[in-house]
């Protein structure tokens, strides 16, 4: 049967019902079932009313910078999913507990039915294995942030362009230096302004600031002006 539709309360009644059992619409990961029953809703269903599909809903919009690669058909109605029989009677929240819901034949990667043959079975692990190697494989982008620094010379007789040179031949892991300029102070001092990048999980900006004011002959003292997540 399917589900049939989720503007209504018999709808959502039925959604409601077909996850509370289950994390997937179908399957043991996310795929376009879910992609596509998620659509299909006008809006977040309410926790209050619905909360196993609010949790369904909210779980599945973590992943939807990830929805064109999920796997199976997204040209399949959200209606050849979910339960083959009418669920949709009383909301589950006021119903009492049910008992275990049968296996969901709509399996992304095969049926777990003991009479499946191997062919089958085997299928269904590569299918699952493939699925979990490509989540495994994806890294997340090292997270960086753009850091204006201060460094103020002891007197206007200091030599800058050797302040700046013995700064930038710090290396670190993680450390990109970039734009610099001479802002003035006073009484024609003037301090050198400079940008940098960093990567957050390999850069110590204390660290950094101590390494620039070890220049002794050059480097009274260095302050952050600005940071800024990338």
């Amino acid at each position: 049967m399917g589900f049939k539709d989720f503007l209504t309360d018999a709808g959502l009644n039925t959604l409601e019902s077909w996850v509370t059992t289950r994390s997937y619409i179908a399957g043991y990961g996310p795929s376009q079932a879910d992609v596509t029953s998620f659509k299909a809703l006008p809006s977040e269903p309410k926790v209050e009313k619905y909360p196993h599909a609010w949790r369904w809903y909210k779980h599945i919009a973590s992943y939807k910078s990830e929805f064109s690669s999920l796997p199976g058909d997204p040209s399949k109605a959200y209606t050849t999913y979910g339960p083959e029989k009418d669920e949709e009677t009383i909301n589950p929240k006021d119903a009492p507990k049910a008992a275990e819901a049968e296996e969901d034949d709509d399996d992304l990667f095969g049926s777990d039915d003991e009479s499946e043959d191997e062919e089958a079975k085997k299928k269904r692990e590569e299918n699952l294995a493939a699925y979990k190697k490509k989540k495994e494989g994806k890294t997340k982008p090292a997270a960086k942030s753009i850091v204006t620094m201060d460094v103020k010379p002891w007197d206007d007789e200091t030599d800058m362009k050797e302040l700046e040179k013995n700064m930038k031949a710090i290396e670190m892991d993680g450390l990109t230096w970039g734009a610099s300029k001479l802002v003035p102070l006073a009484f024609g001092i003037k301090k050198l302004q400079i940008n940098l990048v960093v990567e957050d999980e390999k850069v110590s900006i204390d660290d950094l600031q101590q390494q620039i004011e070890a220049d002794e002959d050059h480097v009274q003292s260095t302050d952050v002006a600005a940071m800024q997540k990338l």
